[in-house]
């Protein structure tokens, strides 16, 4: 494995979509048929991301096999939480958003957060209540359940934290 991690260029765009479809598909085999609906995320999306400096390509011997944002605080989305609260809720954080690889690459939510954790010691992460692939992905590197966020565009999403 020749895996790296770099921040996403505009010319990537059509690279990171494919990845993006794939993903969606993921969730869809697996039971998660509501989340990244209606073109979500969008290529202007994608392109917020990148414009922001916030958008990231995992690349494997040269091909772009994943894709994330990671985002500094704050995330509107999460000015108020239900049913818990956040470990921390005075630091500012960071945010990582938009995981997505290609289902015959693993280990990049690994990847992707020894990148985050060696950049920032603070990131929260939410996801869909049938997204049990990433709930488990969560768990697994330690993030703590921290309740329910509202998204701005509607919907709700399971909260965590991990603060190392």
């Amino acid at each position: 494995m020749n895996r790296s991690i770099r921040i996403a260029a505009t010319q990537d765009l059509a690279d990171i979509m494919r990845v993006i479809d794939a993903a969606r598909e993921i969730m869809r085999r697996s039971g998660n048929t509501e989340q990244w609906d209606d073109g979500y995320p969008s290529e202007e999306v994608i392109t917020g991301d990148i414009e922001n400096a916030g958008g990231f390509v995992i690349e494997d011997a040269g091909r772009i096999v994943g894709y994330f944002a990671f985002l500094p605080s704050p995330e509107p989305s999460y000015k108020q939480i239900y049913d818990g609260k956040w470990l921390d809720d005075t630091r500012p954080y960071h945010v990582v958003h938009r995981i997505a690889s290609y289902p015959d690459v693993h280990g990049v939510f690994s990847s992707i957060m020894d990148f985050c954790f060696s950049h920032e010691t603070n990131i929260r992460i939410d996801t869909h209540r049938d997204n049990k692939i990433m709930q488990h992905n969560i768990l697994k590197h330690g993030f703590t359940y921290c309740g329910i966020i509202h998204l701005l565009v509607g919907g709700l999403r399971l909260a965590y934290q991990k603060i190392i």
